[in-house]
């Protein structure tokens, strides 16, 4: 029994072979086609032709929708014809220019005020003296016609007053990054005091709190504070005028205010009259005169030398005291080393300041007439 072949497991096991006549695959066969007509009532033809026929009004009115929006914003961006509205690039532009405005408002403030006066008078501002602002006026529709540009600004602050006269020693500094040395104002700090300089005078803006960016309010009326721009858009010079002197030294000393001094003549220098003498040395818009105290005798006529050893313009205007100027004759500015003669008229007992109108809080010095 052990040598017959034993059956295999269930799971080893071949499966049966199959005779040929099962081996065919059943056919399959799809359902009949249905008629078009078939189940159609006339109520569904004419639902399915009132469906098509709203499908198509609403995409005219999508289309129409689309249309007018796609006109409405062309407008809206360009503006309507016949000036109907303005273009919105225009609209941002003109908010942005009073932003710009209102920040340089600020800049010149904390920056240009304390020499050019808060009015931008300068050395014309009432209170020039008691303030010690010795910059030019800029609040002048002279000087802004001529001179105060944005491509004379941006030079001038990249290249301080030496640009201005052509002075080397003038006392305004660079103010542009771009400067050499470079000044403590950047490129857009820059736009912003062109855009205040250059603000017209019919329209009235707001004074912001730099650091909050909140108007500021008056505490005595309740109200915000605003201010109005300097320059006249409706300014031209008449015809045949004088040009604006391109150096504001020039202007002091023709005349054009800023406390040039009496530009009438003077009197001829009496030789027999005492004289008193003082000079500005070199570095004397910053050391100041020498000497500064000068002493005459009262009810006596005498002649002021004034020595002028730097080659800087400078001046001397000698004041009565009420603030007037003692006659002397023509003080206007002079580049040295250049010495001239003034005969002044016979001063009462007091004392009596003088000073150089280009450095008015650095160069001054007292007369007394005893």
């Amino acid at each position: 029994m052990s040598d017959e072949l034993q059956p295999a497991p269930e799971e080893q096991r071949l499966p049966a072979t199959r005779p040929p006549e099962q081996l065919v695959a059943e056919r399959f066969t799809a359902a009949p086609p249905i008629k078009a007509t078939d189940g159609l009532t006339p109520e569904r033809s004419a639902g399915i032709v009132r469906q098509s026929s709203s499908a198509r009004w609403v995409g005219f009115l999508a289309v129409v929708v689309v249309a007018l929006f796609v006109i409405l914003y062309w407008f809206y961006e360009l503006g309507f014809p016949l000036g109907l509205s303005v273009p919105r690039l225009q609209q941002e532009i003109d908010r942005q220019q009073v932003v710009d405005v209102e920040r340089g408002y600020n800049i010149y403030q904390a920056n240009c005020a304390r020499c050019h006066a808060p009015s931008g008078l300068g050395t014309e501002d009432p209170a020039a003296a008691e303030n010690g602002y010795i910059g030019p006026i800029l609040n002048s529709q002279e000087k802004l016609f001529a001179h105060l540009n944005e491509q004379y600004l941006r030079n001038v602050f990249q290249a301080g007053g030496r640009y201005v006269c052509g002075n080397p020693q003038s006392q305004m500094p660079v103010w542009s990054n771009l400067g050499n040395p470079p000044g403590p104002l950047n490129y857009r700090q820059i736009d912003e005091l062109i855009a205040f300089l250059r603000a017209t005078n019919d329209r009235t803006y707001v004074v912001k709190d730099p650091s909050l960016n909140e108007p500021v309010i008056d505490p005595e009326t309740g109200e915000e504070k605003t201010f109005t721009g300097w320059r006249d858009p409706n300014y031209a010079p008449a015809p045949g005028a004088t040009p604006f002197p391109d150096c504001y030294l020039d202007a002091l000393a023709g005349g054009g205010g800023g406390g040039g001094g009496s530009q009438e003549p003077g009197s001829s220098i009496d030789p027999d009259a005492p004289v008193v003498t003082v000079a500005a040395p070199v570095g004397a818009a910053t050391a100041g005169f020498d000497p500064t105290e000068l002493e005459v005798a009262a009810d006596t006529a005498f002649t002021l030398e004034f020595d002028n050893e730097d080659p800087v313009q400078h001046n001397i205007v000698l004041k009565n005291p009420d603030g007037t100027d003692v006659a002397m004759g023509d003080t206007s500015f002079f580049q040295g080393p250049e010495t001239r003669q003034y005969s002044v008229p016979a001063l009462k007992a007091g004392e009596y300041p003088f000073l150089c109108v280009v450095h008015p809080t650095t160069m001054t010095g007292t007369l007394t007439a005893k």
